[in-house]
């Protein structure tokens, strides 16, 4: 079965995917090189957005209202957004994978699943690889239509009734109130933004708000974790400064950390285009 998505080509400031059937062109500052592929290649996609004089579809008309693809193994429904999002990013396939394994390898080495929190969840991407690898997830975003959204992509993937809390709220305050309860997690996943509003209006800034949230999750930690998986896409926060803030956070318990750059990837002679930036801290079981 051919995956359901494709880096075509990238330059210009633009970068061409593939997502099922349709294939549109959106911005990407990254791409500072020249495209690969005739300009005619580019002109076929089915639409395309462009930020230029204001965010704006161009041929989304043509875009059908939903449409599901499949990416290595598990189902997304697609849909355009006015701000040029469909509900995936691709760019998090590694970390996908990565979840897939580690959740299985911690059920394996202790016995039960491992219990995920995973923070500005979005869509579910890492809420479905987690699940996939048999772990209990607690899934958090401020918005509402984003939990929805992420709940229809778990029962896509028959996975409606794996033990999964979908839970609509301030990131901080969830936490807050998860600490006063005493619950503890195994693994954290967070790909925060870089400017963010809580589901009462409070406002999440990437630069201050980060390093006393890592603080907190220190704190919800279980006594046997499996690690932190942090990624973001806040050109300030490279790989080496990621590496810094969980090095400082988590270096003291011991584990390992590993980091580098999110990227989304074609065929064998398509540039990768850099896409975020991840650093992992990792406890694997013995």
């Amino acid at each position: 079965m051919q995956d359901g998505y494709e880096l075509l080509d990238s330059g210009g400031f633009q970068k061409l995917e593939r997502f099922g059937a349709v294939v549109l062109s959106r911005p990407c500052a990254q791409a500072v090189w020249q495209p690969r592929l005739p300009k005619g290649d580019w002109q076929r996609a089915t639409a395309a957005f462009f930020r230029d004089g204001g965010n704006q579809w161009r041929g989304r008309e043509r875009l059908p209202a939903t449409w599901e693809i499949e990416v290595d193994g598990s189902r997304f429904r697609l849909s355009s957004t006015d701000f040029g999002h469909l509900g995936i990013f691709p760019e998090q396939r590694e970390t996908w994978k990565r979840l897939r394994e580690l959740g299985a390898a911690y059920a394996k080495a202790q016995g039960r699943p491992a219990r995920a929190l995973n923070l500005f969840a979005y869509s579910g991407g890492s809420t479905l690889a987690a699940a996939r690898g048999g772990a209990e997830v607690c899934h958090v975003d401020a918005s509402k239509g984003m939990v929805d959204w992420a709940r229809q992509n778990a029962a896509l993937n028959g996975l409606e009734d794996r033990p999964i809390r979908w839970i609509v709220d301030d990131v901080t305050k969830f936490l807050e109130r998860e600490l006063r309860r005493e619950r503890r997690y195994d693994l954290i996943i967070l790909d925060p933004p870089s400017y963010g509003r809580g589901a009462k209006g409070e406002v999440f800034k990437i630069e201050n708000d980060l390093p006393p949230l890592l603080d907190l999750l220190g704190r919800l930690l279980s006594d046997q974790p499996l690690g932190v998986l942090l990624s973001c896409h806040t050109p300030e926060l490279t790989p080496i400064a990621l590496h810094h803030l969980l090095l400082q956070a988590f270096g003291a318990r011991g584990g390992s950390l590993e980091h580098g750059e999110m990227l989304l990837r074609g065929g064998p002679d398509v540039l990768p285009v850099p896409s975020g930036s991840y650093c992992r801290w990792l406890t694997p079981p013995a």
